[in-house]
C-alpha cells in the first residue's frame, strides 16, 4: 500500500534520513518535505489528506506544542507524529495529551524508525519503550481552542509577532500591506482574548517546551516583543 507522508523538520540532513528510513520501510511512499510552518501550510495546500505528517517541535514558524494544536485543529483527521530531539518524558506527555499520535526520538536508530512509522501509519500510537504506559487522553485547554480558530494566515502572523517582528516587517516578509497585517492582528487579539502583543505572546509561551542544548529556551529570537517601540502599556488600546 502507497502512502503520503509529510516530513516538517528544519534540519535538511534528518529529514533525509527519514526519506531513507520512510522508503526502506515502506513500498513507494509519496514523500512532501517542509522546513518550517510556512512552508508546511503550503504543502498541505496541495496535499490536504497526507496519511501521516512527521513534525518537529521546533522549527521556524512554532513555539513549542503550537505547531501541533494548529495542525490537530485544521487537520483533525490526518495523524501527527512528534520527532523530536528531546525524550523528556513531560515532553513527550504533553505532546500526547495535545493530540499526537506518536513521539519518536531523534536519537532512535534506523529500525526503530521504521516499526514506529509502520505503527503509526496502521493506526497505532507509538511510544518509546519507557513511555508506554503514559497517559495519552487529550487536553481542550483554552489556548488549544484558540489557537485552532486561527486561519493558516493569522498563525503564520500570530508566530511572526512571537519573533518580535513589527508589523512593516511582517508585511514585508508575507508580501501584503501593513493594512492587511494591521487586520489580521486585530483578528488574532480578538480569538486569543488579548490586548496587545506581550499578552499574545504570554499565551504562546505556555506552549513553549524546553529546546535540547539551550540555555533560554523561553526566549524568543529577535526583537523582545515588550520591548516593542509600539508596545503600549495595560491601560491603552490595543496595539496592533
Amino acid at each position: 500500500m502507497e502512502h503520503t507522508i509529510i516530513i516538517a523538520d528544519d534540519h535538511p540532513l534528518f529529514r533525509a534520513a527519514l526519506q531513507a528510513a520512510l522508503r526502506q520501510g515502506l513500498i513507494n511512499p509519496e514523500i512532501h518535505e517542509a522546513g518550517s510552518i510556512a512552508a508546511l501550510q503550503s504543502v498541505l495546500g496541495q496535499v490536504p489528506s497526507p496519511d501521516l505528517i512527521l513534525l518537529d517541535l521546533h522549527m521556524p514558524g512554532a513555539h513549542g506544542l503550537s505547531g501541533l494544536i494548529f495542525l490537530r485543529g485544521h487537520y483533525p483527521e490526518v495523524p501527527v507524529a512528534i520527532v523530536s530531539a528531546s525524550d523528556d518524558q513531560q515532553v513527550i506527555q504533553r505532546a500526547m495529551q495535545h493530540g499526537a499520535h506518536g513521539f519518536i526520538p531523534k536519537s532512535s536508530p534506523l529500525d526503530t524508525l521504521k516499526e514506529a512509522i509502520g505503527r503509526i501509519l496502521d493506526g497505532e500510537v507509538w511510544l518509546p519503550g519507557n513511555m508506554a504506559g503514559i497517559a495519552t487522553q487529550q487536553e481542550t485547554p483554552d489556548i488549544e481552542q484558540k489557537l485552532a480558530s486561527l486561519t493558516p494566515q493569522q498563525f503564520r502572523v500570530l508566530g511572526m509577532i512571537s519573533e518580535g517582528l513589527l508589523n512593516k516587517q511582517i508585511a514585508y516578509d508575507l508580501e501584503v500591506s501593513e493594512a492587511t497585517i494591521k487586520a489580521h492582528v486585530t483578528a488574532i487579539f480578538k480569538k486569543l482574548g488579548v490586548r496587545n502583543r506581550t499578552q499574545a505572546v504570554i499565551a504562546m509561551k505556555e506552549l513553549e517546551i524546553d529546546q535540547p542544548g539551550s540555555n533560554s529556551p523561553s526566549e524568543s529570537p529577535g526583537e523582545s516583543p515588550s520591548n516593542s517601540p509600539n508596545e503600549p502599556d495595560n491601560n491603552q488600546a490595543p496595539d496592533i
